[in-house]
C-alpha cells in the first residue's frame, strides 16, 4: 500500500504542497479561480519550521488514530480497504475532539460549515497533489519497501 514519506533534507519550505493542497480542494481546481472563492479553499498539509529544519505535516492516517477514538459522531473511521482515515462531513459535528487530539496537528476546521478537515490523500487521483507539486522530491508516494531502498541508495551514493 503506498503512503506519502517525507525526505526531511530535500525539502526547501517553497510550500509548493500547501499551494497545491488547496486548489486540488478548491471547487474550480484551478489557481486564479480558487482565489476568489469563498471561503478560500483550505489546505490539508503545513510545512513547519523548526531548528533549521522545513517539515512537510499531514494526516499520517494512524492505524489507531486518536480522531477516530474521539470523534463522538463517527465521522471519522478507518477504512480497511484503503488504510485511510476517513472523515464524513455529512456526519460531522464539529465538535473538534478530532482537532484537539490529533498528535500532529494537522486536523483543520471548517468555522463556517463547522466540520472538520483532513487529508484524504487526494484518493481520486493516481498521485497526491502534494506530491506531484514537490519540486525537490522531498514528498514520496510509495511504499514502504520503496522508500527504504531509495534512501539505502541515497546513503550509498554519499559515501
Amino acid at each position: 500500500m503506498k503512503e506519502i514519506f517525507v525526505d526531511i533534507g530535500r525539502c526547501v519550505g517553497c510550500k509548493s504542497c500547501e499551494l497545491a493542497c488547496r486548489v486540488e480542494h478548491s471547487r474550480s481546481k484551478n489557481l486564479f479561480a480558487a482565489l476568489s472563492e469563498s471561503p478560500l479553499p483550505r489546505r490539508r498539509v503545513f510545512v513547519e519550521y523548526g531548528d533549521g529544519k522545513k517539515v512537510p505535516l499531514q494526516c499520517r492516517h494512524c492505524r489507531e488514530a486518536p480522531c477516530v477514538d474521539a470523534c463522538m459522531s463517527g465521522a471519522m473511521k478507518w477504512d480497511s480497504e484503503t488504510n485511510l482515515v476517513v472523515h464524513d462531513r455529512e456526519i460531522c459535528v464539529g465538535c473538534w475532539m478530532c482537532v484537539m487530539v490529533c498528535p500532529f496537528g494537522v486536523i483543520g476546521r471548517e468555522k463556517d460549515s463547522r466540520v472538520a478537515i483532513k487529508c484524504d490523500r487526494c484518493c481520486e487521483r493516481e498521485e497526491p497533489a502534494c506530491v506531484e507539486a514537490c519540486p525537490t522530491g522531498a514528498l514520496l508516494f510509495t511504499t514502504l519497501e520503496e522508500t527504504e531502498m531509495l534512501r539505502r541508495g541515497r546513503l550509498v551514493k554519499a559515501l
